[in-house]
């Protein structure tokens, strides 16, 4: 179990239960991003793999 784990179990336990627009999540990661600039990169990547669903899964 890597560490993340955690966080993304807590994320389904609290919110598991609750729709959400990809317009929301946008803005929950520019909020992050701004809080935390040092995770720039890895929410940059995070939104570019989930963007891309349909393409290569090694991405």
């Amino acid at each position: 179990m890597y560490f993340t784990d955690r966080g993304i179990e807590e994320l389904a336990n609290r919110r598991g239960e609750e729709s959400v627009s990809f317009e929301w999540l946008a803005d929950a990661l520019r909020t992050f991003v701004d809080l935390h600039p040092q995770f720039e990169d890895a929410v940059e990547q995070l939104a570019t793999w989930l963007a891309r669903p349909d393409e290569d899964p090694d991405l």
